[in-house]
């Protein structure tokens, strides 16, 4: 196996990222198929997910976050299970596990099991030092760590059978976003992509609105306008019309621009084309509340600074950094540990 370097990894990554930037023939095949299996997976959806990793992987980001990385001089066989639900969404901890050199023992979801092999033979034509670093598996076997992605159900599933391994397991979080009522339309129209990008269905989308008391929800429908084709999609549409016959039915207070609906509720993870909101009365109030859930929230949005919380701009939350890790778990630090 050829020998792997620390400037290797770096500029591997690099080259992933200038595929992203520019994808070639290949790829704009498997972006058309890949809605054959999962419809979710619009051309469109895929373009944002290839734009949210040529954004992430650029040379500047890419040698910050490699700074300190020390290769593994034992390596460890990692095994990762993926979610499917938004495309790619388990590249991130794949390549965290190539770049601390570890080997990684991929279970890929059914939903995703094209696009992201794809993007591994690019890392491994940039790098053959990969090579034979990853192996996809339908069940994992002979690993020394994991990382397993799912839901609060499956969660406990995990925990009984990776257990008495060095673990990361993921349960649902969701993604909220602060609103002060002074936002701007531009501001409002980029929290539209928080919303609205893969059709709400990461944990980084956002599900939840904190408001000030009797918010006026007016602009930010005449904000979020222009994403209206939105329910053009059949299963979206689907979700929408079954959540407003629900809400109907049952006499449920509730708002609707066509495409959304916006219902007052205390719960963090909405259904499919439902947005929640709360009311707060002061920051003070609204920083209680996220502190006090900020296990079952991903990430905030806001347009102001909040003590105590690190947030991201509006349009930003399906965009991370290289060094963002899901659940705020040091991934490269739990995999050095190994």
């Amino acid at each position: 196996m050829i020998a792997l370097t620390h400037e290797k990894v770096i500029s591997a990554l690099i080259a992933l990222g200038d595929f992203f930037r520019q994808p070639d023939a290949g790829w704009m095949d498997l972006a058309g198929r890949a809605q054959n299996r999962n419809p979710w997976f619009t051309p469109a959806a895929v373009s944002r997910a290839a734009e949210g990793f040529a954004s992430m992987l650029n040379e500047e980001d890419i040698r910050i976050w490699a700074k300190d990385l020390q290769l593994a001089a034992q390596p460890r066989r990692v095994g990762l299970i993926l979610a499917g639900n938004i495309p790619m969404v388990g590249l991130h901890d794949l390549l965290c596990v190539l770049a601390s050199g570890h080997h990684a023992q991929v279970k890929l979801s059914s939903s995703d099991d094209l696009l992201l092999p794809y993007a591994i033979q690019q890392l491994v034509h940039a790098e053959p030092a990969f090579d034979g670093r990853i192996r996809y598996v339908e069940r994992l076997e002979n690993f020394d760590a994991v990382i397993a992605t799912g839901s609060n159900n499956s969660s406990r599933y995990f925990d009984y059978y990776f257990g008495r391994v060095p673990n990361i397991i993921r349960k649902n979080r969701n993604s909220v976003a602060l609103l002060t009522g002074k936002e701007t339309d531009a501001e409002l129209s980029a929290l539209g992509h928080d919303i609205f990008d893969f059709f709400g269905l990461g944990c980084r989308n956002v599900s939840r609105l904190m408001v000030p008391g009797g918010y006026d929800f007016g602009q930010l429908f005449r904000a979020i306008e222009h994403y209206q084709p939105v329910i053009n999609h059949f299963k979206y549409n689907n979700n929408y019309d079954y959540n407003k016959s629900i809400f109907l039915v049952n006499l449920v207070q509730h708002l609707d621009n066509g495409f959304l609906l916006v219902k007052e509720d205390e719960g963090m993870s909405s259904p499919l084309a439902v947005l929640y909101y709360g009311e707060y009365r002061d920051i003070d109030e609204a920083l209680a509340e996220l502190h006090a859930r900020r296990d079952d929230i991903q990430c905030v949005a806001a347009g102001i600074l909040l003590p105590g919380v690190v947030t991201v701009a509006f349009g930003q939350t399906q965009q991370p950094k290289i060094w963002d890790y899901a659940d705020n778990i040091d991934t490269m630090a739990f995999l050095g540990s190994l």
